[in-house]
């Protein structure tokens, strides 16, 4: 079975090397996969190929992409970002360091409408960051708080990323979206905590908060509450549904939909334009992951066909390391290579060929493809080449990319560290998953 490796190999390595020429993604899996065909299987062996798309593209658990893609998009467009901020910004209230607060909270919220860090980090780095720095608030401290919580966007459901994972690894979709609440919250609470530490050894860093900061009223804070409901509705309604056994991944997708199309109107924002935005904006993204996930089955079947991924499997356990030693080192790749590679990409790639190791391993599914999406995840925030830095960059013009990799280590360190928390305690990751 050995001989397989050096194929998987050439065609990884080949894999990179067109990415980082610039190629889009699904282009460089679609010559990849006619390469290899033709000189595994030769002309008969492009059969193959169109099933491959075929079936991953009639695939009904990937409905709940475009869903969810949708929802988001219906809801960002429906006024709800200045809602929840102006909500937000009301129940924070009178805290010391109250905009880091305010950071974590809204970057977490809006995971919730977003699966991409990198959409989240821009978004506040154009609004958010400004306010900060101009109210005398650290940089660095106000760019990691920003970056981290962004990064919660994948891990937060409703997540795409999720779904690509739970569809290529064949793990339960619906039991890794709740998989990712309780995590979700842990880390955004050490994010606060950090903070709060921070401010609290050196009260220099929210200089702003020495005026005083007028305490809400119970009107306002009834008002604040009575504006979020509506999205709020959305959001447990379609996990709620998910955790309460009620319905599918999809079938809570398409819920999800029609309850942020009767927020827009409860916003006063529904109309024929706004539709015809969203589902154009939608259509675009999620066929450009069904085409790149499209290309990416038949590299899958070609790893299975040359026995490779097998191979791999067999030379990993047969290294005989204790379980964590294990752990550590399918932790490590997909760490390093997220600086360099898009998640999607990344995932396309690695999860056929953990897949057989992590089976052979005893791994818990659920458990170890939440690592690896909170893995990937900060790779995507860790310098020199983590794309979310770059994308809260863009945003910031003014700023120095120093400054951002420097804002950035600190954090790093604390997804690290609650990893290590997930790691030793899985019941964090697993218990909400079985109770679906």
């Amino acid at each position: 079975m050995l001989e397989g490796i050096p194929a998987v190999s050439a065609a990884i390595g080949l894999l990179l090397f067109l990415m980082a020429l610039g190629l889009p993604v699904f282009i460089a899996f679609m010559l990849v996969n006619l390469a290899a065909v033709g000189a595994i299987m030769g002309p008969a062996g492009y059969g193959m190929f169109i099933n491959s798309v075929y079936d991953t593209t009639t695939t009904g658990a990937l409905v709940t992409i475009p869903l969810f893609i949708l929802m988001g998009e219906v809801l960002f467009r429906s006024n709800a970002v200045d809602v929840l901020f102006r909500s937000i910004d009301t129940l924070v209230g009178h805290v010391k360091g109250r905009q880091y607060v305010l950071a974590i909270l809204l970057a977490t919220v809006f995971s919730t409408l977003s699966g991409a860090a990198m959409g989240v980090a821009a978004m506040l780095s154009r609004s958010l960051l400004p306010a900060m720095i101009g109210r005398g608030y650290d940089p660095r401290l106000s760019i990691g708080n920003i970056l981290a919580g962004a990064s919660l966007a994948p891990l937060i459901p409703p997540s795409v990323l999720v779904i690509i994972i739970g569809t290529i690894a064949g793990v339960s979709i619906a039991g890794l979206l709740v998989a990712g609440i309780l995590p979700g919250l842990m880390f955004a609470a050490l994010f606060l905590g950090y903070s709060f530490f921070r401010v609290w050894r050196n009260p220099a860093l929210a200089p702003g908060d020495e005026a005083p900061v007028s305490r809400p009223g119970a009107g306002e804070v009834a008002m604040a509450l009575l504006r979020l409901v509506p999205f709020s509705i959305v959001i447990m309604m379609v996990m709620g549904l998910i955790l309460l056994g009620v319905a599918t991944p999809t079938e809570a997708g398409a819920m999800g939909v029609i309850g942020a199309l009767i927020t827009a109107a409860i916003y006063r924002k529904l109309s024929l334009r706004m539709i015809r935005d969203s589902l154009t904006a939608s259509a675009r993204v999620a066929a450009m992951i069904l085409i790149i996930m499209a290309s990416s089955k038949l590299f899958s079947q070609l790893l299975a066909f040359t026995g490779g991924a097998t191979a791999l499997a067999e030379l990993v356990v047969g290294l005989e390391l204790g379980r964590w030693s294990m752990l550590f080192l399918l932790m490590a790749l997909p760490f390093l290579l997220c600086m360099f590679i898009d998640q999607i990409a990344l995932m396309l790639i690695v999860i056929p060929i953990y897949g057989p190791i992590v089976a052979s391993l005893g791994f818990d599914p659920i458990w170890f493809w939440l690592l690896f999406l909170v893995n990937i995840t900060v790779g995507g925030m860790t310098p020199p080449f983590g794309y979310t830095l770059f994308a809260l960059k863009s945003g910031w013009p003014d700023g120095k990319l120093t400054t951002v990799f420097s804002a950035a280590w600190p954090f790093v360190g604390l997804f690290v560290i609650g990893m290590i928390i997930l790691a030793i305690f899985p019941g964090i990751a697993t218990y909400l998953p079985s109770l679906i």
